[in-house]
């Protein structure tokens, strides 16, 4: 079984960004050889360990199979390394619910329409819908003039507007997404990078 001579890999985090998710580790040095590595997971439901499609793999990272996509499970992962007939101790990971663990990205921008008084914004969100699932988009925008005070606004839509602005004037705004799901959790996403568009003369 395992031998006190192959380190165990370090480092070992599961990453999600927009409830994609994969499992990274630090590479195990040794003298001569290839190092495999072997990934096992487990769910809340089931006390038992099965393998993922990472067994014997060359590669540091395994991302998450289809068959793992249900965001609420709980999942724990393990990890070890392999040189021919000598394996490593296994790592495991702390509990992951990706509807909890996840970080979700900025939405991304289509389009920005100007006119004299408004901004009409249309975005996608970043990531796939589920039953439940209710999406708000936080936007705070600003005159690019020194000190300027934030305002903000919040909306469900894709398409929506900012409007009772300046003519001629360049107003920037930065965008992140509130998720409240099924099960009441809410997400906050990352913001935006600040956008600046400039309304036109009536």
């Amino acid at each position: 079984e395992s031998s006190p001579h192959l380190p165990a890999p370090n480092n070992v985090t599961i990453y999600s960004y927009n409830f994609r998710s994969l499992l990274r580790w630090s590479p195990v040095k040794v003298d001569r050889g290839l190092v495999l590595y072997t990934v096992h997971f487990k769910t809340g439901a089931f006390n038992k360990w099965d393998e993922m499609n990472c067994t014997r793999i060359t590669q540091t990272e395994c991302s998450f199979p289809w068959s793992l996509k249900q965001r609420r499970w709980t999942i724990v992962l393990r990890v070890r390394a392999e040189l021919g007939q000598v394996t490593s101790d296994w790592v495991e990971t702390d509990p992951f619910v990706a509807e909890r663990n996840t970080t979700i990205g900025p939405p991304k921008v289509n389009s920005v329409n100007t006119s004299f008084n408004s901004l009409l914004i249309s975005v996608t969100p970043p990531f796939g819908f589920e039953v439940g699932d209710f999406l708000e988009y936080n936007v705070s925008y600003w005159e690019n003039a020194t000190s300027t005070a934030k305002k903000e606004t919040r909306t469900s839509n894709t398409l929506f507007k900012i409007e009772n602005l300046k003519e001629l004037t360049l107003y920037c705004f930065r965008i992140r997404v509130e998720l409240t799901t099924y099960s009441d959790v809410r997400l906050l996403g990352l913001e935006s990078a600040p956008e600046c568009h400039r309304t036109t003369i009536s």
